[in-house]
């Protein structure tokens, strides 16, 4: 979820970018604070993580779901998404329910900062964090991850101008940077 006003016009539909679903129309709310992530930085995100096959998705501060359910468009098999937001939640599941993904997500209504620092270590395959702008919120679930990496791959979207941690891969879009945070495997003896 975002905080800023959009530079998306507001009569513009959000869509799913690629995959079974691509080209379709996800439902926004009418709210100025919540802007779902662009679909050029979809994409890009989608492009720098890769492969979502089989992947167990958790998006924080899901907004409209929008990311996680790119990545189950994308062959991920299954998604949790975490929000408190009424509006946000409300489209949420109507997405959820227009894509027909209602047997492969859960949804939380919980914050998502206390869910995340509860989670073990290897909870899921890929997590997407994107807080409202300039929250330390974000700082603080990068803190959790590069202590406990409840994720092999966290997706980390934030403003150009917020300094974060140095990650495996940095993109700038505009006013918007993706940084990835990738697990490292720890190496078996011989």
């Amino acid at each position: 979820m975002r905080f800023v006003l959009s530079t998306v016009h507001e009569d513009a539909p959000v869509r799913i970018v690629g995959g079974k679903h691509a080209g379709r129309d996800l439902t926004s709310p009418k709210d100025f604070r919540v802007r779902p992530t662009a679909e050029h930085v979809r994409a890009g995100i989608m492009g720098m993580v890769g492969d979502f096959k089989d992947a167990r998705v958790l998006d924080l501060f899901a907004g409209t779901g929008a990311l996680g359910l790119e990545a189950m468009s994308r062959g991920a098999k299954a998604a949790d998404f975490v929000e408190t937001r009424p509006s946000s939640l409300h489209a949420l599941k109507a997405n959820i329910g227009l894509l027909r993904m209602s047997d492969r997500t859960r949804v939380f209504k919980r914050d998502a900062l206390p869910y995340a620092e509860n989670l073990p270590a290897n909870s899921y395959d890929i997590a997407f964090v994107d807080p409202p702008y300039e929250s330390k919120m974000l700082d603080r679930v990068i803190a959790r991850w590069l202590a406990v990496p409840f994720a092999r791959i966290l997706v980390a979207e934030h403003a150009s101008t917020h300094v974060l941690p140095k990650g495996n891969q940095t993109q700038s879009f505009d006013e918007t940077v993706v940084t990835i945070y990738r697990a490292v495997r720890p190496t078996t003896a011989p």
